[in-house]
C-alpha cells in the first residue's frame, strides 16, 4: 500500500469510520481530483457504495456548493469534501451533518501533507483536544498577545467550543483533517485591538510581511502591511463588511503539522492559533457570509479570564 493510499485508508476507516454498504460521497474540484481518485480507490476496498462527484471551482472558501452536490450529501452517510476552496462553513455542510451525515472537509490538502499528518487516529490528540475546549468553555473573556504586534481580547461567553481531535465516527460530525484544534467562535461585537498575522493566511500562503489588523467593535476595521495585506483586503471587500467579523479563534495542537503555506495543516501546528475572518454561523456564531479566512499567529501568549494558558507557543 502506497503511503497515499494508507493516508486515505486513514480518513475513510479511522476517522470516519466508513463501514461497507454505507453510502460514500466524496467531492473534488479539478485542482484536487487526484487525491479524490486515492480516496475512491480505498472506498471500494472498504466496500462502501461510494461516489466521486467533481465540481467547477468556488471563488471564495464558504461559498456554498452546486445544488446537486448539496442534495448528494444529504443523503449520505459519509462525506469527503476535498476541494480547493473550503465547503466547511456552509449550510451544505451544516445541513448534511443535521441529516447525520459523518463529514470531513479538507480544503486544499496536499499529497504530502495527507501522508505527514494522517497517519492513523492520535489518542493524545484526541484528549487534548478535549482538554483545551473545556477550557475555552469554562471561559469568559480571551486575551492573545504575540511577538509580531498582537494584542487582541474578546468576548468568549456563552459559546461552546467544538474539540477537533479526528474522531468523527459518530452521526453527524465534522471536523477538518488533518486534524488537531479547539475552537470557538467569539461573541460578535466584542473583540478589540490589534491583530497582526505573521504565519499564514487562508487564500494567500506563507505570509512574508506580517498583516496588520485594526480590530474595532468585533470587525477588522483597517488592513495594512505589505503585497499579502493588499491580498487580503481583495478577498473580503466582495463579500462587504460581514466578512470582517472576527469569526474564530482556533488554537493548533497537531504535534505533526508544519506551517507551510496550507492553512488547514498550518492551524493545527501545536503552539499556534489561528483567528478567523467571516462567517461563524456553522459553529455557534450568527454571522453568515461566504467567507471565511484563517490566519495564523506564530508564539502566542494566550490568557482566560486572566489565567495564561499558552506562553509563547509553549502548551501550559
Amino acid at each position: 500500500m502506497s503511503n497515499l493510499a494508507h493516508a486515505s485508508r486513514v480518513v475513510l476507516s479511522d476517522c470516519l469510520g466508513a463501514k461497507k454498504g454505507e453510502q460514500l460521497l466524496i467531492v473534488v474540484d479539478g485542482p484536487l481530483r487526484s487525491i479524490g481518485e486515492a480516496l475512491l480507490a480505498s472506498a471500494r476496498d472498504l466496500e462502501t457504495e461510494a461516489v466521486l462527484m467533481e465540481m467547477l471551482p468556488r471563488q471564495s472558501s464558504g461559498q456554498e456548493p452546486p445544488v446537486a452536490v448539496s442534495r448528494a450529501m444529504l443523503v449520505s452517510d459519509v462525506v469527503v469534501l476535498a476541494t480547493s476552496k473550503s465547503l466547511s462553513h456552509t449550510r451544505a455542510r451544516k445541513e448534511a451533518n443535521d441529516a447525520g451525515a459523518r463529514v470531513a472537509s479538507m480544503p486544499s490538502i496536499t499529497e504530502e501533507a495527507m501522508v505527514r499528518t494522517l497517519q492513523g487516529v492520535n489518542e493524545d490528540l484526541v484528549r487534548r483536544a478535549q482538554k483545551y475546549a473545556e477550557l475555552l468553555n469554562g471561559a469568559k473573556e480571551v486575551r492573545i498577545a504575540a511577538p509580531a504586534g498582537t494584542d487582541l481580547t474578546f468576548s468568549i461567553a456563552g459559546r461552546t467550543a467544538t474539540a477537533d481531535g479526528g474522531l468523527l465516527s459518530a452521526p453527524g460530525s465534522f471536523g477538518n483533517l488533518p486534524a488537531g484544534e479547539a475552537f470557538v467562535a467569539p461573541v460578535e461585537g466584542t473583540a478589540e485591538g490589534v491583530l497582526v498575522i505573521d504565519g499564514s493566511m487562508a487564500g494567500i500562503g506563507l505570509i512574508e510581511e506580517p498583516i496588520r489588523i485594526q480590530v474595532e467593535k468585533g470587525s477588522a476595521m483597517a488592513i495594512s502591511g505589505g503585497r499579502e495585506a493588499a491580498q487580503l483586503e481583495a478577498l473580503v471587500n466582495p463579500h462587504g463588511p460581514a466578512a470582517r467579523n472576527i469569526a474564530e479563534l482556533g488554537i493548533g495542537l497537531n504535534e505533526f503539522a508544519k506551517i507551510t503555506g496550507l492553512v488547514l495543516e498550518d492551524e493545527k501546528a501545536l503552539g499556534t492559533v489561528h483567528i478567523a475572518l467571516g462567517d461563524n454561523s456553522t459553529f455557534g456564531g450568527t454571522v453568515e457570509v461566504a467567507s471565511h479566512l484563517d490566519g495564523v499567529i506564530i508564539e502566542p501568549t494566550v490568557w482566560l479570564d486572566g489565567q495564561m494558558i499558552i506562553e509563547k507557543g509553549k502548551l501550559l
